[in-house]
């Protein structure tokens, strides 16, 4: 099973890796692409549109198209690169160890743990209680399992059964589908602000790519935690979110640890609950490990139906 070992090859160097330095990060080069259209035009939705049709595509293109080229030398260098592709699409590691490190500063230096929060969520720490930060940080942890994890492996899974569905070669399109949907969130992560237009069309091809994976991760969360009743819960608190998909996980990682997550001033998830303790966040985030090994080894047993 070719394609399950380009899954494994991704999850093992995630758990030796982590994640590459920034400036050898293809990720971080096609932010330096997307930079470069980040400026004032003179019909910016048009802009932005064009932009967010093109750019992940042609990340998907080159990226798949490395990968069909490999297989026609070597089948193994193919798998070989196609689960490079797909662990830097994704992040897990270093987003559960920057957590883990801005909670435990919260117990001894807390303008420390503001200044770490900066690497997970972005919101004015300044003002932030030792709880608030140890809130954000379990939201970040959360939110991204969805955005840094699930969407990509799921992509890889989705790309790979539609190309046998019509005859293609699965391994390339997956790598591809798996790098079209970090390029949107990484499109939509840089210029999805209310105050820059340009930013609007990748904003929300960004709502819609991430509906599934941000249902899928709350779905994972739940069964990580052991509550799978905490899906439901957290469907009333859902209003007051902005983003129509970021509150699932969160709110469900709520539910399940029956903590209080709150952003000041915009949402509240869980309010009769109380604000995490370090040792609550901790196992919290734990907790987010696990359903990001969860999404491995079901996106390892997904790939096996393209057979």
């Amino acid at each position: 099973m070719l394609s399950t070992l380009a899954v494994a090859v991704a999850g093992g160097l995630e758990l030796t890796i982590g994640e590459p330095p920034t400036r050898l990060h293809p990720v971080a080069w096609f932010g330096r692409l997307v930079g470069a259209v980040d400026r004032e035009w003179d019909h910016p939705l048009a802009v932005g549109g064009l932009a967010a049709a093109l750019l992940p595509f042609g990340v998907a293109v080159v990226v798949g198209g490395a990968v069909a080229l490999a297989a026609t030398r070597e089948p193994l260098a193919a798998v070989a690169l196609a689960g490079l592709a797909l662990f830097l699409t994704t992040s897990l590691r270093s987003l559960l160890s920057t957590a883990r490190g801005v909670i435990a500063d919260t117990d001894t230096d807390l303008p420390a743990a503001r200044d770490g929060l900066l690497a997970l969520a972005g919101r004015d720490a300044s003002a932030l209680s030792a709880g608030e930060v140890r809130s954000a940080a379990v939201e970040s942890a959360s939110e991204n399992l969805a955005d840094g994890l699930v969407a990509s492996l799921a992509a890889f899974v989705g790309g790979g059964l539609v190309a046998t569905g019509v005859g293609l070669p699965a391994l390339p399109v997956a790598a591809g589908a798996a790098a079209w949907v970090k390029a949107v969130n990484t499109m939509d992560s840089m210029l999805g602000y209310r105050s820059k237009r340009i930013g609007t069309p990748a904003a929300r091809l960004d709502d819609a790519v991430m509906w599934l994976p941000a249902r899928l991760s709350a779905l994972l969360l739940a069964l990580a935690c052991g509550s799978p009743r905490s899906v439901a819960r957290a469907r009333s608190w859902l209003d007051g979110v902005p983003s129509p998909n970021s509150g699932w996980p969160m709110g469900t990682a709520a539910a399940a640890m029956d903590v209080r997550l709150e952003k000041p001033g915009v949402y509240v998830l869980n309010p009769t609950g109380h604000l995490p303790d370090v040792a609550t966040a901790k196992r919290s985030v734990t907790r987010v490990g696990v359903a990001g090994v969860l999404a491995y080894v079901l996106a390892g047993l997904g790939v096996v139906v393209w057979f």
